[in-house]
C-alpha cells in the first residue's frame, strides 16, 4: 500500500508532457536551420528562417520557408515533421535554397518554386510530399522573380505574383496551367505609398526619411468574390515589419481599395514583427496567417516564424489578430480555435538566479520580454541552470523555453540534433518537484513550449541543462504562463492620442501609469468597431505611433495587463 501511494504521488508531481496539447505559443517550435554560409560582416553563427508559406494539402499543413533544405508537415499545427529535401538542381548556382519560396496547389498537385532572377531554377511538383516524392514539372521555369507566389482561382486559372524592391512595384501574370508559360505580359499590382500610410515608412520606428521602404512577399486570398492581395513592408529587420492588404475585383488589376491598417502587425512584445507571410485555412475552415518574426541581432536576417488567427468580418474586412500574439493560444482542433487562453506571463522582470554567467549576458535578460537579449551560462555543460522567482505562489499552466545561439558551431540545416533538460517547480525555493523530464529527448526544440497536463502551484521555476545541440546554454526567454491568483489591474486612466498637425501619419499616445500593471495593449483601427491592430507596450505609459493613414480618422482603446489578468478596455476615443 505504501508503494502504491508513492507511485501515485510521483505521478501527481511529474506532469506528463506527451498528452495532446491544446495550445501553442509563438515563435513556433520547429527545428530552424542555421545560416547556410558564414557572414563575416556580422558576429556569430545562428539559426534563421523567414518568408513562410503554409498550405493545407489533403488535410495536412505544409510549411516552407527560406533556406531550410527541406520543409515541414503537420496534422495539428503543433507537431511539425521535417522532410529533408534540397530543391536546387546540379546546374544551379548560389547558396539560396528555396529562398522566399512559392507554394501552390493546382488540382491535386503541389508545386514549389524558389526566388530567382535566372531561368535555371526548377519548378517542382508532388502528389505525395509527406513521403518526399518530387519530380521536375518544368526544368527551367522561365518566369523568374524574387518572392514569388502562386494563386489558383475558382475557375482553375493560375496566376503568379512576385517582387521585392524599394523602387519597383510587385507584379502579377497569368500562367498556362499545362505548360506553365506566361499568358500575356506581367502587370503592375501595387507600389508602396509611404507618403500616405505611415506604417510603410522605413526605419525601426517608421522614422527613416532617407531610405525607400521595401515591398515584397506577395500572397493572394479570395473571399466572397473579392481578391485580397497581401504584401510585406517596410523591411524585414524592423519591429514594424507587417503585411498589408489591398482588395481587388480581379486577380490582375491596378484598380483596388487599400485597407488602411496593416493586416498583420506586431511591433511590441517578446517576439516582434509579422511581415512577409501567407494566409491559409485549417481543417475547420478557420483562417490563419503565418509570417516572419524578427530577431536581427547577429544578422539582419536572423528571424523566426509566427502563426496568428485571421479572418473576415461581416463587412468583408480582412483582419489578423496579433493581440497577446506571443502568449499561449488555442490550436485549430479546439472549440476555442485561435483564441487567447487567458494565461498571463508570471515572471516579467522578476528575480532570476543562475549557475554562471558569460560576460555581460546577464540573468535578467531571460525575463525582460525581448527576444533580442539573452542570458548565457559560461558553458554548455550538463548541470548549468536558471531559476525564475514568480514573486508569489501562482498557478502555472505552461512554460516556454527560448534558447539563444551563443557560440554555435553549425552552418546550414542540421539533422539529429537535440536539446535535453529538466524543469522543476517549488513553492518555497527549497523543496523541488520534477515538473518535466526531457533528459532522454532526441528532438531539436529551440522554442520549446510545454502545456502542463494539469496546472501546478509554484513560486519558483528552475530549468536545468542536460544537453545543448551546440554552444553555450543560453536563454532569451524563460517564460512562465498561468495566473497570479490576485486582482486584475484597474482600467487605464487619462488615455489620450495627440496626432500631429504637420504629419497626420504620426501621433503621441499617452496614459496615466498604473502601479498594478506591467504592460498595456493599445488597440486601434479606422472604424470604432474594427480595432483589429494591437500594440503591446511593456513598462511604459507612452508610445510614439507613426503608422497611421494620413487621410483617415483613427479610433483607439487601451487595456492594462498584469499577472492576474486584463483590465476592462477604455472607452474608444477618436483621433482626426
Amino acid at each position: 500500500m505504501k508503494r502504491v501511494s508513492l507511485i501515485a504521488l510521483f505521478f501527481l508531481l511529474t506532469v506528463a508532457t506527451n498528452a495532446q496539447q491544446k495550445t501553442y505559443c509563438n515563435p513556433i517550435n520547429i527545428d530552424y536551420g542555421y545560416t547556410p554560409i558564414p557572414n563575416f560582416s556580422e558576429w556569430g553563427k545562428h539559426r534563421a528562417t523567414a518568408d513562410p508559406v503554409i498550405v493545407n494539402y489533403k488535410g495536412d499543413y505544409y510549411l516552407f520557408s527560406t533556406n531550410q533544405w527541406g520543409y515541414w508537415w503537420s496534422h495539428d499545427m503543433l507537431n511539425w515533421n521535417f522532410v529533408s529535401k534540397k530543391f536546387l538542381r546540379p546546374w544551379n548556382e548560389g547558396y539560396d535554397e528555396l529562398c522566399a519560396p512559392a507554394v501552390g496547389i493546382v488540382g491535386d498537385t503541389m508545386i514549389v518554386f524558389g526566388s530567382t532572377y535566372t531561368s535555371k531554377f526548377t519548378l517542382w511538383m508532388s502528389t505525395n510530399p509527406k513521403a518526399n516524392e518530387w519530380k521536375p514539372l518544368v526544368d527551367s521555369f522561365e518566369i523568374g522573380g524574387w518572392d514569388p507566389a502562386f494563386f489558383t482561382d475558382d475557375d482553375g486559372r493560375l496566376y503568379m505574383y512576385n517582387g521585392s524592391s524599394n523602387n519597383f512595384p510587385v507584379y502579377g501574370i497569368e500562367l498556362n496551367r499545362t505548360t506553365f508559360k506566361p499568358i500575356g505580359t506581367r502587370k503592375e499590382i501595387y507600389l508602396l505609398q509611404d507618403w500616405r500610410y505611415g506604417w510603410q515608412r522605413f526605419g525601426e520606428h517608421m522614422d527613416n526619411t532617407f531610405l525607400n521602404p521595401f515591398i515584397e512577399g506577395s500572397w493572394m486570398t479570395k473571399h466572397n468574390g473579392k481578391y485580397y492581395f497581401q504584401y510585406g513592408a517596410p523591411g524585414t529587420e524592423m519591429s514594424g515589419y507587417a503585411d498589408g492588404v489591398i482588395v481587388m475585383n480581379k486577380p490582375l488589376t491596378d484598380e483596388f481599395k487599400a485597407q488602411s491598417d496593416p493586416l498583420s502587425f506586431k511591433p511590441g512584445g517578446f517576439a516582434r514583427g509579422a511581415g512577409h507571410g501567407a494566409t491559409f485555412t485549417d481543417n475547420q475552415n478557420n483562417y490563419w496567417h503565418v509570417s516572419t518574426i524578427g530577431i536581427c541581432v547577429k544578422n539582419n536576417f536572423e528571424r523566426r516564424i509566427g502563426i496568428w488567427p485571421a479572418g473576415f468580418d461581416k463587412d468583408d474586412v480582412m483582419f489578423c489578430n496579433t493581440s497577446f500574439g506571443d502568449y499561449p493560444h488555442y490550436l485549430p482542433s479546439t472549440k476555442q480555435s485561435g483564441e487567447f487562453t487567458g494565461w498571463m506571463l508570471l515572471n516579467y522582470n522578476k528575480p532570476v538566479t543562475v549557475s554562471s554567467t558569460l560576460g555581460n549576458y546577464n540573468a535578467n535578460n531571460a525575463v525582460d520580454e525581448s527576444i533580442k537579449t539573452y542570458w548565457s551560462a559560461a558553458t554548455g555543460d550538463k548541470g548549468e541552470w536558471i531559476q525564475s522567482d514568480l514573486g508569489a505562489v501562482s498557478t502555472v499552466n505552461a512554460i516556454q523555453i527560448n534558447y539563444a545561439d551563443q557560440d554555435a558551431e553549425f552552418l546550414g540545416k542540421q539533422i539529429n540534433t537535440y536539446h535535453q533538460y529538466k524543469l522543476y517547480s517549488s513553492v518555497d525555493g527549497k523543496n523541488w518537484n520534477l515538473l518535466v523530464d526531457k533528459s532522454n529527448n532526441k528532438t531539436d526544440v529551440p522554442h520549446e513550449y510545454i502545456e502542463l497536463e494539469k496546472s501546478v502551484p509554484a513560486r519558483f521555476i528552475k530549468l536545468e541543462n542536460i544537453h545543448m545541440p551546440t554552444g553555450k546554454f543560453a536563454i532569451s526567454g524563460l517564460r512562465v504562463f498561468g495566473n497570479g491568483n490576485g486582482s486584475k489591474p484597474n482600467p487605464v486612466k487619462n488615455f489620450m492620442v495627440l496626432r500631429t498637425e504637420r504629419d497626420k501619419r504620426s501621433g503621441w499616445i499617452r496614459w496615466a501609469p498604473a502601479n498594478d500593471a506591467y504592460a498595456y495593449n493599445i488597440y486601434y483601427g479606422t472604424a470604432p468597431d474594427k480595432l483589429y491592430s494591437c500594440i503591446m507596450v511593456y513598462n511604459a505609459n507612452e508610445y510614439w505611433f507613426a503608422g497611421m493613414d494620413k487621410n483617415m480618422p483613427y479610433y483607439f482603446s487601451i487595456e492594462a495587463i498584469n499577472e492576474n489578468g486584463v483590465s476592462e478596455k477604455t472607452k474608444t476615443i477618436k483621433s482626426e
